[in-house]
């Protein structure tokens, strides 16, 4: 069986690479094609992603770049239909809800191909989220969805997909945390050291409602830096993000208040399992700190991921200063974190996900 997957963007490496681990085992039964659309082309933001997870190197690289929705969507349509029409792939694989995700689906849909979704059915019920938009087409054409909830499944039912398409088999992002979660504990002493890191609170923001906003994001760093004032925040900065930190002379940093460039998914892995708590606007940093037992605040109104909400670690909060400071210092306060035999894991949240997929994906033929 000949399978295509396509990645773009970091979190589509992580939920890819325990796929390919595990259908690498049966060799003789499974030909896989890795295609990189170039989404992210940092090499802080993709080629170390490549390496740390044990990716095999891609095929094909469409090298797209950033650019507006409509025109990155297009280039990739463009990129892709030559691949598809040489492969010819059994089943094409498309993870997430970048722009990639939607792009892939419509030229495989179009030409006939068969489509797999993996993270299927996740909704923010947002739809000025680009996101969202992406979620919503991908799976009303997918042939195959792949949740990693049950709120997923009812989604899709409630939104008329036939049952027989939905399987439910748990977070891939969580198998590839398993993995590499001893080789991660294996750098915390050297990072600790490194960035002197005791009692700290972990930052990631990327989402455009919180980095193009310019009022938003003097909000929020005002926040940070008074919050710095009690506690060392650290903030490895997506290359969006400083991008206009630095275009709106927004850098505030104090001794306690730590701006660094990204970190390769291990390192932060080390920084998110120890930090006292974690605010960000990433789904899969609130996936991971709900596995983790590590107390998350989103800086977002709303998610696509509630599971985490009712597993007890994350929370939502709003970008502006005052709620900030008050909701990070009380969630500080509250001692939160979990000790790992009392974390309450959503199911199938197991590192075994990409097993159960597999042996959807084989009898399915």
């Amino acid at each position: 069986m000949r399978i295509l997957f396509v990645v773009g963007a970091r979190p589509n490496f992580m939920k890819i690479a325990p796929i390919m681990r595990e259908m690498a085992k049966y060799h003789s039964e499974f030909e896989q094609i890795l295609v990189h659309t170039g989404q992210h082309y940092d090499a802080n933001m993709s080629q170390l992603f490549f390496d740390e997870l044990d990716l095999p190197r891609p095929d094909l690289n469409l090298e797209v770049g950033s650019g507006s929705h409509a025109w990155q969507t297009a280039q990739v349509m463009l990129g892709f239909e030559p691949v598809l029409l040489n492969y010819r792939p059994d089943w094409v694989l498309v993870p997430g809800d970048v722009n990639s995700t939607l792009a892939c689906t419509l030229v495989a849909s179009k030409l006939g191909f068969n489509l797999a979704h993996v993270e299927a059915g996740l909704r923010s019920f947002d739809r000025t989220m680009p996101e969202e938009i992406n979620r919503l087409l991908t799976d009303q054409l997918a042939d195959l969805l792949f949740t990693p909830s049950r709120d997923a499944d009812e989604n899709l039912l409630r939104e008329g997909i036939p049952l027989k398409k939905i399987h439910f088999v748990g977070n891939l992002m969580i198998d590839t945390l398993v993995r590499l979660l001893p080789m991660a504990e294996v750098r915390w002493p050297v990072m600790r050291a490194r960035f002197g890191l005791d009692h700290y609170l972990l930052v990631t923001l990327h989402r455009p409602s919180n980095v193009d906003d310019p009022n938003m994001l003097a909000e929020i760093m005002v926040a940070l830096a008074e919050i710095s004032r009690q506690v060392r925040v650290i903030f490895p900065m997506h290359p969006r993000t400083r991008s206009r930190i630095v275009s709106l002379d927004l850098s505030l940093p104090t001794d306690n208040l730590l701006l660094i460039e990204p970190l390769g998914y291990m390192d932060f892995l080390a920084l998110e399992t120890h930090a006292s708590l974690v605010l960000t606007d990433s789904g899969g940093v609130q996936e991971e700190t709900t596995y983790l037992g590590v107390p998350c605040l989103t800086v977002r109104p709303n998610t696509e991921r509630p599971v985490t909400i009712m597993s007890g670690t994350n929370r939502l909060v709003a970008g502006k200063r005052g709620t900030l400071v008050r909701s990070v210092l009380e969630r500080l306060n509250e001692g939160a974190r979990q000790a790992a035999a009392n974390i309450h894991r959503p199911e199938f949240w197991d590192g075994k996900a990409s097993n159960r997929l597999m042996r959807i994906l084989f009898k399915t033929t």
